[in-house]
């Protein structure tokens, strides 16, 4: 919905919102407005395995130590975290070597490992308990394919550059589809090997393999139905996902893209260490705080392009979400006014993510795509108020300067 404001009233909404957009949200009650910034379950810390590009239902993500998060659109997940989806849930996450990771209902897995710095040490690696991923390989599984693997229950996963779904069904599940227990991989195009101890079959592109789960017994007889095979068919309870179309769409085009983001990353000697996008974007967001802490609407305003668009998502009072467009003018206008009425202002960012962008064809370190979710607290024209949002913004590098060509922010 697009609504329309004049100057004073524009300025009223974006005095509610501390960050650089400065919108409000609907008004809050004293309450929730007194809760401390703290309060936000804080997000696990350490190596980033991906980040959540598509979401339905509920996937939390755990680590011993921390609290379970209930993921949106756009978290980060770490190396180490548990993550479960419900029985209606899936998400879709993405990895900085343009690879994918589709979670499917009734899924439980590890994120054991993940370095993609373009090293003989870079590698990809998941423990599946049980349900099934999608996952499409990134530029890892064209550089390091030992590194890229799959473990479960009965068997290993390594990948010949590929696209493909492994299965641990429940015992439940297995039962009503009349099949064994153990871990099923479908090809659906690149291939696979199948690994129980030395023995491996291979898989390829409308195969579907299969390793049964070890006896309970030590009967030595046993051990031969053991051995990973070929299946006839692919068994019923594989079937597509939520985002699937959405996938077999990139899945078309990935090696290309995963090429595209290694030659970005080699393009010139030094650019790993030289062009660090995160790094960019906390300097940047750190500046844009500063400026709004310190009350210097000039500082904020200058720190986005003459040309610069801005959109805001924001509750209404019923709870439906509403959409205000401004240009880099009226963000001007409305900066000045917001600022003069902000008071007690505190924020924390809770997690931030970045990453090159190919802008008009230009894939140098010039231009970063960054994300950032931020809790905020504070007083507007006397009346307090607390909430969280998302942030995206598109930064340019002009005259030596990063500018924000494009800004969004959506209330949580």
């Amino acid at each position: 919905m697009k609504l329309s404001f004049n100057r004073t009233s524009l300025g009223a909404l974006m005095g509610s919102l501390g960050l650089c957009l400065m919108f409000v949200a609907a008004p809050m009650s004293a309450s929730a407005a007194a809760a401390p910034a703290a309060e936000a379950a804080p997000a696990a810390t350490g190596a980033k395995f991906g980040m959540v590009w598509r979401i339905r239902g509920e996937v939390t993500a755990s680590k011993v130590g921390a609290p379970v998060r209930k993921l949106r659109e756009g978290d980060p997940v770490y190396v180490g975290e548990r993550l479960r989806a419900g029985g209606e849930a899936e998400a879709v996450l993405r990895t900085d070597d343009a690879g994918v990771v589709a979670v499917r209902p009734n899924t439980e897995f590890v994120a054991e490992r993940f370095a993609a710095e373009d090293k003989p040490s870079d590698g990809f690696a998941v423990r599946l308990v049980t349900g099934s991923l999608r996952l499409i390989s990134g530029w890892i599984g064209q550089t390091n394919r030992s590194g890229h693997v799959v473990v479960t229950p009965s068997a290993t996963i390594g990948i010949r550059g590929t696209d493909h779904e492994p299965y641990v069904p429940s015992p439940e599940l297995a039962k009503q589809s009349s099949n064994p227990e153990g871990t099923y991989d479908k090809v659906n195009r690149g291939g696979t090997t199948l690994k129980v101890g030395e023995n491996k079959v291979d898989i390829d592109p409308g195969q579907v393999g299969f390793a049964r789960n070890p006896p309970k017994t030590k009967d030595r007889a046993l051990l031969t139905i053991l051995l990973p095979v070929l299946l006839d068919k692919v068994p019923s309870f594989y079937v597509p996902g939520e985002f699937d179309t959405e996938l077999d769409r990139y899945s078309q085009n990935a090696d290309q893209e995963a090429k595209r983001l290694l030659e970005q990353k080699r393009k010139t000697p030094g650019a790993a260490a030289e062009c660090a996008p995160v790094d960019i974007a906390k300097t940047w967001l750190a500046q844009l705080d500063g400026a709004i802490a310190k009350g210097d609407a000039q500082g904020v305003i200058a720190m986005f392009a003459q040309d610069a668009k801005v959109k805001a998502n924001v509750k209404e009072k019923d709870g439906k979400m509403a959409s205000v467009d401004l240009t880099r003018d009226e963000l001007a206008q409305s900066t000045i006014t917001a600022i003069k009425g902000l008071k007690d202002y505190r924020q924390r960012r809770v997690w931030t993510d970045a990453r090159l962008v190919d802008l008009a064809g230009s894939a140098a370190c010039d231009n970063i795509s960054l994300r950032s979710a931020v809790v905020e607290q504070g007083k507007q024209s006397g009346k307090p108020y607390r909430f969280e949002s998302l942030e995206q913004f598109v930064l340019v590098q002009r005259g030596g300067k990063w500018l924000a060509i494009k800004a969004e922010t959506t209330q949580q």
